[in-house]
């Protein structure tokens, strides 16, 4: 029992260091956003929101 309850544990830390990992490209993606409304700006035009 206590062989399964450390198996999770060491099992939930790994995943939890996964999970922390940046990807790459994730600094562009989150660049390409508008500033105001959220949504993601496709090419070099400004957003149609108006604010970004």
């Amino acid at each position: 029992m206590i062989k399964i309850v450390t198996l999770f544990l060491i099992g939930m830390v790994v995943l939890a260091m996964f999970g922390r990992l940046r990807f790459p490209g994730q600094k562009k993606l989150g660049s390409m956003k508008c500033d105001g409304c959220g949504r993601y700006r496709i090419g070099s035009k400004p957003c149609s929101c108006g604010k970004g």
